[in-house]
């Protein structure tokens, strides 16, 4: 499975972006799709799941403002990111893995190479 995100950008704070994730390969709709975000000397951090049948999972961090969404249709997930804070930035990377409910990157098998989100004050 081959992953590619886009959508990010340099925005001020309170604004909205949304990332896409654009899949291609095997069966898309058979796969949990992750993001994951990575600020500058952080670890890489969870930030969002939806699995196969579309249960989702978010951090506390973001819960209320952000939201997942698939399109199996178009092998595409996304991430509608609202009221954007400056601690939102960081690189956001797309994952797809097997497991229906994991929050850990180590269980995620495919990953993309990260787009760029930068919030400022």
């Amino acid at each position: 499975v081959l992953l590619e995100e886009s959508g990010g950008r340099s925005v001020q704070a309170g604004a909205s972006l949304r990332l896409s994730c654009a899949a291609s390969g095997r069966t898309f709709s058979s796969f949990a799709m992750g993001w994951f975000r990575q600020a500058p000397g952080k670890e890489r951090e969870f930030v969002s799941y939806i699995n196969w049948v579309d249960d989702t999972k978010y951090a506390d961090s973001v819960k209320g403002r952000f939201t997942i969404s698939r399109d199996n249709a178009w092998n595409t997930v996304y991430l509608q990111m609202n009221s954007l804070k400056p601690e939102d930035t960081a690189v956001y990377y797309c994952a797809a893995g097997t497991y229906s409910d994991s929050i850990y990157s180590s269980d995620y098998t495919y990953w993309g190479h990260g787009t760029q989100v930068t919030v400022s004050s």
